[in-house]
């Protein structure tokens, strides 16, 4: 098993008595994350149950907190004792949340769960388990973690993360890269053998995505207008967010898109990112921009451009590293990315020194920090005052 670099956070976590909540989108790595808890917690006092089970769903469906302590008492569970229970997909049961308070509050029995939607936790848990948990966000693997999932050495790796373009390290590690950005970081997918099997488990997690996850939490009678809705959306990546075109194109109200697209992005399928608006409100753009939080589901979502396939791993890999804004003035002077309020970011598939200038005299105004031009490949001429993206992490 290899380790994700969110498990020393969850692992300090373990000790405390608050309940531990992993989410983040299906197939992400959560269950494995929850298992490795399970084992790493010093007792024997612990029992596991996958929600997406008929018969672990009626133990917890049960109409009493009663029968329900009584059901985990007959699967072994010691209430007398200190004791983990973990449970996967927790939005399967719609009162959960309510049934683990009352044995949280009653034997204090820690309690690792996993979900795939927001939306579920940071509501229902709110309201029911407000002080008594900790939300961890699990995202694909980033491209350090992609490398170790490979069985690739990241001691040289690490010594060039940000640093400007250096040929030997963009050759040595631009295979790699490369099969990132076209096939994301989830990891069953990382570890496919070959693209026919990449490809088929990226369509099995979307189609399980529409079906199990966003389904389940909003009033959709129709998979096909969602699918139609993903496909829209896959080709407007990197794109400010027209709800009335889009709307028009699906034959639906524009109410109804934003409803669609917030359960997406609550159920991680997308992320979409805020205008920067330092000082210069009246001037810039209100809409957000919108992108996938993995590049393989985008893949196999329509026939986006290399520029924007580079673009959504880009914006995925700084989301990593702290907030996410973008730049748009309404003249449509614009600037990629604004990380953390500090640094301005373009993005090029091949950079050159006016993309860098360019960038210096758009962000003036700004008042940032630091400036840095992103690029996937050098340009003929040798440039190299960049960042290669596989440097990123």
């Amino acid at each position: 098993m290899f380790e994700r670099k969110l498990y020393t956070a969850l692992e300090n976590h373990l000790s405390k008595k608050q309940v531990t909540v992993i989410t983040g989108l299906r197939r992400v790595g959560k269950s494995t994350a929850l298992k490795f808890l399970l084992n790493k917690a010093e007792t024997s006092n612990k029992l596991y149950f996958d929600l997406e089970r008929i018969e672990n769903q009626r133990i917890f469906k049960q109409d009493s907190y009663l029968s329900i302590e009584r059901s985990l008492e007959q699967l072994g569970f010691d209430f007398s004792k200190p004791g983990v229970i973990g449970i996967d997909e927790i939005q399967l049961v719609k009162n959960s949340s309510s049934i683990i308070k009352a044995l949280y509050d009653d034997y204090g029995t820690k309690f690792i769960v996993t979900g795939s939607s927001s939306f579920y936790i940071k509501n229902h848990f709110s309201e029911s388990l407000a002080g008594r948990k900790r939300i961890f966000e699990m995202n694909p693997l980033d491209f350090e973690e992609f490398l170790t999932f490979k069985e690739v050495p990241t001691s040289v790796f690490k010594k060039e993360k940000w640093q400007s373009f250096l040929p030997t390290f963009y050759e040595r590690f631009l295979p790699y890269y490369e099969e990132y950005i076209a096939y994301g970081g989830l990891p069953e997918v990382v570890l496919a053998e070959t693209n026919e099997d990449k490809t088929a488990y990226l369509q099995d997690i979307l189609n399980s995505h529409i079906e199990l996850d966003v389904r389940l939490l909003g009033d959709i009678s129709s998979s096909d207008t969602l699918y139609k809705l993903i496909l829209l959306l896959a080709n407007r990546v990197g794109s400010k967010v027209d709800y009335t075109k889009i709307g028009s194109l699906l034959g639906v109200n524009r109410q109804k898109v934003k409803e669609y697209i917030h359960l997406l992005e609550h159920t991680y399928l997308i992320r979409t990112i805020q205008p920067f608006t330092k000082g210069i409100d009246k001037e810039i753009t209100k809409q957000p921009k919108l992108y996938f939080t993995d590049n393989g589901l985008l893949r196999i979502c329509g026939q986006t451009s290399s520029g924007a396939q580079f673009e959504n791993t880009i914006a995925n890999q700084l989301h990593n590293l702290g907030s996410v804004n973008y730049f748009e003035k309404s003249s449509g002077t614009e600037i990629d990315f604004i990380l953390n309020k500090t640094m301005a970011i373009e993005v090029k598939e091949t950079p050159i020194e006016a993309d860098y200038k360019t960038l210096i005299r758009r962000s003036k105004p700004l008042e940032v920090e630091e400036n840095t031009l992103i690029g996937r490949k050098p340009a003929p001429g040798g440039y190299s005052n960049f960042i290669w993206g596989g440097a990123i992490v």
